[in-house]
């Protein structure tokens, strides 16, 4: 059956919705256990230091000196975090940009990469085992 049709599975309406209380969430958010609230918070501000800042590198591309945050997880996992817009030094974003592309595509350039390749063979950034 469709909605609107008597079924009782039918979405409800605008005025049934505006009554409805948001209680729903991904996560549950603790608001009665305060100190279970407190250790979630700060386990998380944790794993933002571990995952967004621990570990990168600062490193300048050899071709266009644009700067970017360096972090290598594996031999085939590399995390780069640009600390300007990329089309303001790069010429291959600022190429791709000025016909309509999208950030983050692609997600590197050739010659940053050989930058990357260059800081891992030179012992400027490490590879964790």
């Amino acid at each position: 059956m469709s909605p609107g049709s008597g079924s009782p599975h039918r979405s409800p309406d605008s005025t049934q919705r505006a009554s409805i209380s948001p209680t729903w969430a991904k996560a549950p958010d603790f608001a009665d256990q305060p100190a279970r609230q407190a250790a979630v918070r700060a386990q998380t501000t944790v794993d933002k230091q571990h995952y967004l800042d621990n570990g990168l590198t600062p490193l300048r591309c050899q071709a266009c000196q644009a700067q970017v945050l360096v972090r290598k997880s594996s031999a085939h996992q590399t995390s780069v975090q640009w600390t300007e817009r990329p089309d303001t030094h790069c010429p291959v974003f600022a190429q791709l940009s000025a016909h309509g592309a999208r950030p983050g595509r692609p997600e590197s350039c050739p010659s940053l990469e050989k930058s990357i390749k260059w800081a891992v063979d030179e012992g400027v950034l490490e590879i964790p085992e």
